[in-house]
C-alpha cells in the first residue's frame, strides 16, 4: 500500500503560480489542490499550459511566482526530498530501445536503489500489471506504441511513488492499450497512490475524480467530470462550449462588439 501523508489534507497544492519564458507567459496565476488517493486530470486546448504545470509539480522547472507543495514539501526548497516520492513520465519517456523489457526495468530498479530482496516482487508486480511478463526478452524498440507506454509506466512505478505524474501518456496509443493503461492506473489508485495526468481524450477525463480545464495558460474550471458536463450530452461538448465562451469574450473585449 502507498502511505498517505497526514500532514496536509492535500497531496498537491498549487498556489497562485505563474511561469514566464522570456516574453511568453506559460501559466497565469494558477491555483489547484489534489486530494491524496485521487486521480486528477488536466484537459484543454493545445498549448494551454498543461505540460508546464506538470513539469513544475515534477520539480523539472521553477515557478516565476507562487508556491507548490507536494505532501507538505516545497518543490523549490525541498526538491530532493520530493524527487524520492514522485514518479514522472513525460510525453517522450526515455526507454532504452536496444535493451530488452527486463533490462529496462532492471535499469530503473538500479536507479531507484531498490533492495535486492524486493526486486523480483516489484518486477513481477508491475510487469504483470502491464501484461509484459511474456515479453521479458523483447527489445523495447520492437514493442508496439502501447506496450512501450506500459513499460515506461512500469519503470516509473518500481520505486512506488506517492504521487504519479503523467503527461499525455496514451497520446497516439490504440484504444485497447489505452484501456489497459487506465486499468493499471485504477489499480494504483486502489493501492492509495495519487495520480495527476494530462490527456487529450475526454473519455479518459471521465475516469478522473477531478478535472481542471486549461486554456490560454489559466484554469477555466476545476470540478468533477459530472459537474463539468452538467446540461451537456458529453464532456467534450461542455469543454468546447466553455472554451468558445472565453475566446468570444476576449474578442468582444478587444473589438468592443
Amino acid at each position: 500500500m502507498i502511505a498517505l501523508s497526514s500532514n496536509s489534507p492535500h497531496m498537491v497544492e498549487v498556489k497562485n503560480v505563474s511561469v514566464h519564458f522570456n516574453a511568453v507567459e506559460a501559466l497565469k496565476d494558477v491555483s489547484l489542490s489534489v486530494d491524496g488517493g485521487n486521480i486528477f486530470g488536466l484537459v484543454g486546448s493545445d498549448g494551454a499550459g498543461k505540460s508546464t504545470l506538470l513539469r513544475l509539480i515534477a520539480t523539472m522547472i521553477r515557478p516565476s511566482q507562487g508556491t507548490i507543495f507536494i505532501d507538505s514539501l516545497n518543490v523549490v526548497t525541498q526538491r530532493q526530498k520530493i524527487k524520492d516520492i514522485i514518479g514522472y513520465m513525460p510525453q517522450r519517456f526515455g526507454l532504452y530501445q536496444d535493451l530488452s523489457v527486463e533490462e529496462n526495468i532492471d535499469f530503473f530498479l538500479d536507479i531507484f536503489n531498490i533492495p535486492k530482496a524486493q526486486r523480483k516482487e516489484r518486477k513481477d508486480k508491475y510487469l504483470g500489471f502491464s501484461n509484459l511478463l511474456p515479453f521479458l526478452d523483447r527489445l523495447a524498440g520492437d514493442l508496439s506504441g502501447g506496450m512501450k507506454q506500459k513499460l515506461g509506466l512500469a519503470c516509473v512505478l518500481v520505486h512506488e511513488p506517492k504521487l504519479l505524474i503523467l503527461d499525455e501518456p496514451t497520446n497516439g496509443v490504440d484504444p485497447v492499450s489505452r484501456s489497459e493503461f487506465w486499468d493499471i492506473l485504477a489499480n494504483m489508485k486502489r493501492e492509495g497512490m495519487t495520480i495527476m495526468v494530462s490527456t487529450a481524450y475526454l473519455d479518459e477525463g471521465e475516469k478522473c475524480d477531478q478535472l481542471a480545464l486549461m486554456h490560454n495558460a489559466v484554469i477555466l474550471e476545476s470540478s468533477t467530470p459530472a459537474v463539468m458536463r452538467k446540461n451537456f450530452t458529453t464532456l467534450e461538448e461542455a469543454m468546447i462550449e466553455r472554451i468558445m465562451e472565453v475566446d468570444k469574450g476576449l474578442v468582444d473585449d478587444t473589438f468592443h462588439f
